[in-house]
């Protein structure tokens, strides 16, 4: 269960980054040195590959499975 909570944790937090990125980029269009945008995809891709080895470590360790009607069972 913990495991579901830090993979919907990260994926909001993705999301956040990824809309402050935005704001940023809106934001300091007359500011060619400010780097705020730069800095929030940074950490957008930090946390996506956080989320990448979360769901990873899940299926690996059995956590996670794939329960679907059509999923191949051998």
């Amino acid at each position: 269960m913990w495991l579901k909570i830090i993979i919907v944790v990260l994926f909001l937090a993705v999301l956040v980054s990824l809309t402050s990125a935005l704001f940023f980029l809106l934001r300091d269009m007359g500011a060619p040195k400010s780097k705020r945008t730069l800095y929030a995809l940074g950490i957008r891709i930090t946390l996506a590959s956080l989320l990448l080895l979360a769901i990873w470590y899940g299926f690996e360790s059995g956590l996670l499975t794939n329960t679907a009607p059509w999923a191949n069972k051998y």
